[in-house]
């Protein structure tokens, strides 16, 4: 393409492309990968890298699983950004000591992530009458923790003056849980999955029966490791909730959109796509129930890189919903089908 048309497309108003019911989730992905092709370096050469530029563009005018997908691990490596010479208005790094090398997403357009975050949140509640609850140790010393920011905006949303982050190493107070109930509101409680067993072990509590726990992944530390199915188990009994309030969210740094998982299996948001690819070959989509990596289009990420390839294990069932399984270990990934009850 020419400069005049890479400065046509530098212009847009992404916003209103990304979100638009409007346009095809294909059209979208088009015009976003024809942009990032021409104003990210890091992902401009690594698909030069697969094919040349002319043969990638045709094929995907053909079919957009044929776009190249960036393994999320250049977040680490390099600066993704369509933006090299601005200064982000965010900046997002993933969790981890401070001598660790840590994923850092800059994010050049606040105003789009607030977007992706609050509509996609609305796409699977009612944020208008939720209390919103935030409890995060091990987050919470993270000036550029994105779950952080997240559980914030949601936050301040409310304006009952409920909602709050819980104090860490506290045990939740009853009658905080009463005002909430007496206002007609329901509770919403994040967290990641030892956060909230530490905060039952200082003391169960019942939650009223409307709430909704979503546990954001984080299962395994130096102390132990469960399953998700028995992590929803501890919570649903410690909470005295229904098992199906225990819901979950697939989120990070690298991404500035969210699935969530009111059952079993993740959904996204109109504006993200999930694939699982075969990992001795990521340009491979795999049939539903095959084990995989899982591959992620996020159209929110237009300023960064929207076709990424995560180091996470999952599959996906026939309706598009997916089970994240943990992070990929090439020794224990199975190459036979992975079968999982449907519901």
């Amino acid at each position: 393409m020419c400069d005049s048309s890479s400065a046509n497309i530098v212009m847009k108003n992404w916003s209103d492309i990304i979100f638009s019911e409007g346009l095809s989730f294909r059209e979208k992905v088009k015009q976003v990968f024809e942009y990032q092709l021409q104003n990210n370096s890091v992902y401009d050469r690594f698909c030069v890298a697969l094919n040349t530029k002319s043969e990638i563009l045709k094929q995907v005018q053909d079919d957009i699983s044929a776009i190249p997908l960036l393994p999320m691990k250049a977040f680490k490596d390099a600066f993704v950004t369509t933006y090299p010479d601005a200064d982000a208005e965010l900046v997002f790094k993933s969790s981890g000591t401070s001598d660790m090398q840590r994923s850092i997403h800059r994010v050049n357009n606040a105003r789009l992530y607030e977007q992706s975050l609050l509509k996609g949140f609305r796409h699977f509640y009612n944020l208008d009458n939720a209390v919103i609850w935030g409890y995060t140790p091990g987050y919470a010393d993270n000036p550029h923790s994105s779950l952080i920011y997240m559980i914030q905006k949601l936050i301040d949303q409310d304006n009952s003056g409920l909602s709050r982050f819980l104090p860490l190493g506290e045990p939740v107070n009853p009658n905080a849980v009463k005002e909430v109930n007496r206002q007609g509101k329901q509770l919403i409680l994040f967290g990641a999955a030892f956060g909230l067993l530490d905060l039952l072990e200082i003391d169960d509590i019942s939650l009223p029966s409307n709430s909704i726990v979503i546990e954001t992944g984080g299962m395994k530390t130096h102390r132990r490791e469960v399953s998700r199915s028995e992590l929803h188990r501890k919570l649903s009994k410690g909470f005295g909730l229904d098992g199906s309030r225990i819901h979950s969210e697939y989120g990070m740094a690298e991404l500035l959109s969210q699935a969530y998982a009111t059952g079993k299996w993740f959904s996204t948001v109109p504006w993200m796509q999930v694939t699982i690819r075969d990992p001795e070959n990521p340009d491979e989509t795999l049939p539903p129930y095959k084990e995989g990596l899982i591959g992620v289009i996020d159209l929110a990420n237009v300023h960064s890189c929207s076709f990424l390839l995560t180091g996470d294990k999952g599959v996906m069932d026939k309706k598009g919903r997916f089970q994240a399984l943990g992070r990929w270990n090439p020794k224990d990934l199975r190459g036979c089908n992975f079968l999982i009850d449907e519901d």
